[in-house]
């Protein structure tokens, strides 16, 4: 049965579109029209002006006790741009701002990771309130140029015009967020890779990084800690963390890496399907689980089917009761959503597949069943293939009052000119709490 589409006909703001898909799910399609959306007009030397907007879609999070239509929406570190894009994106020759170097170019190197209050409304908007800037302890906001890495690999950064920026022992590309009763928060970094506590004002009071990794951030204007494997540096340079979740009790944080590591190296990243799912115990602040999660066959994305094993990643964790999860794996066109249970999966934590010497190595072994593993067991339970109105690029997810899930893409700041859509969908799981 094809989706019925109907619009409510509101000019000039956004349509409501109701779908009737075989699943016989409710869904809505938000926009807005907020001011906070527009960020800058950018301009290469010689080039055409870019208009760019807020891409506050890299993650999401609702607590139960917050207003059923409002959830946290997270940016990430900026606009950036790999040179292959600098042609279409800019109107000048790649080389006019990369000169033969693979660098990353970010337009406008002081924005702030930054923390957005959306409210949906009936009529198909959404608000933008309580912007919450990402700050070291002492209140200077954080920008998202890389970290200077020498543990991990890492990327130059260049501006518009392909002049050299400088990098920060403090910086962060934040990717995943939850909230705390106590109105903290918890994000993911994509990066380094890490995870962060910040305050309810968004200084962070602690980033939690790979052991052996924390010399590279002495200086940071914020406490660091080694409390992740070591073997984390291996990520594959921008597929480092880019979820988090909380258990409804609190207890407990999940999180993921977005793709294998390169372990040992970039060939192995290219073909692995395991990746890794970690638990964080709050109550005494150290991991208490590492899970595999095997990513589904590229050709299995159907809006853009792949040979390479790579092209699908991790971008969201939501938890639906203890223990259990729903996992946000995509392309750049197709996003599943799974829901896993940690329930009878082998726990990794301090084996030897966390120990960079082993060989081969578990990205090496897309095939457990040999090793006594047994990844964590996946339910499809959303594809966008089945929803054409659903926006490229989710990201982020989150439970709304009444308890149907909220999703948002990263619109990359509009590089593109693509808008930053919520899409709402009834019916779809059943969490313990929201």
């Amino acid at each position: 049965m094809k989706p019925k589409i109907i619009s409510a006909g509101i000019t000039g703001i956004a349509s409501i579109l109701y779908f009737g898909a075989a699943q016989a799910n409710d869904v809505k399609v938000y926009e807005t029209t907020s001011a906070i959306n527009d960020l800058a007009t950018v301009q290469a030397e010689g080039g055409t002006p870019r208009h760019l907007t807020i891409g506050f879609g890299s993650a999401a999070y609702r607590r139960p006790s917050d207003p059923a239509n409002m959830f946290y929406a997270l940016s990430d570190r900026g606009p950036n741009f790999v040179c292959d894009d600098v042609q279409d994106v800019f109107g000048v020759p790649e080389d006019a701002i990369c000169h033969g170097k693979k660098v990353r170019i970010y337009p406008t190197p002081d924005y702030t990771p930054s923390i957005y209050s959306i409210f949906l409304h009936q009529d198909g908007r959404f608000d933008i309130k309580d912007v919450t800037a990402i700050k070291d302890e002492t209140g200077v906001p954080l920008t998202g140029l890389t970290n200077r890495l020498t543990v991990a690999k890492t990327e130059k950064p260049v501006d518009i015009n392909g002049r050299p920026l400088e990098q920060s022992v403090s910086a962060i590309d934040s990717e995943g967020i939850v909230r705390l009763s106590d109105g903290s928060y918890w994000i993911g970094e994509e990066n380094a890779p890490s995870i962060l506590h910040l305050s309810i004002d968004g200084k962070v009071q602690n980033r939690i990084v790979p052991a052996g990794s924390e010399q590279d951030f002495d200086g940071a204007g914020y406490k660091v800690t080694p409390g992740l494997p070591a073997i984390l540096v291996k990520r594959q340079t921008n597929r480092g963390i880019e979820s988090m979740a909380v258990s409804p009790d609190e207890s407990k944080l999940y999180f993921m890496m977005q793709n294998p590591l390169a372990n040992p190296d970039a060939a192995t990243y290219k073909k692995a399907k395991n990746t890794r799912l970690f638990v964080y115990d709050r109550v005494n602040n150290r991991l208490s689980g590492e899970y595999i999660y095997q990513l589904d066959d590229p050709q299995s994305f159907r809006n853009d089917p792949s040979d390479k094993q790579n092209a699908p990643r991790v971008s969201e964790v939501l938890a639906l009761g203890n223990d259990r999860l729903l996992v946000l794996e995509r392309t750049d066109k197709t996003t599943k959503l799974h829901e896993v249970t940690l329930d009878g999966a082998s726990n990794i934590l301090g084996t030897r597949w966390d120990d960079m010497s082993t060989s081969p190595s578990l990205e090496q072994e897309n095939d457990l069943s040999k090793l006594d593993l047994k990844a964590v067991p996946k339910t499809l339970r959303f594809d966008s293939a089945d929803y054409p109105q659903a926006p490229n690029k989710i990201e982020g997810l989150a439970i709304l009052g009444d308890g149907s899930i909220a999703m948002i893409n990263d619109n990359d700041f509009g590089i593109k000119g693509d808008p930053t859509n919520v899409f709402v969908i009834k019916d779809l799981v059943k969490a313990d709490k929201y």
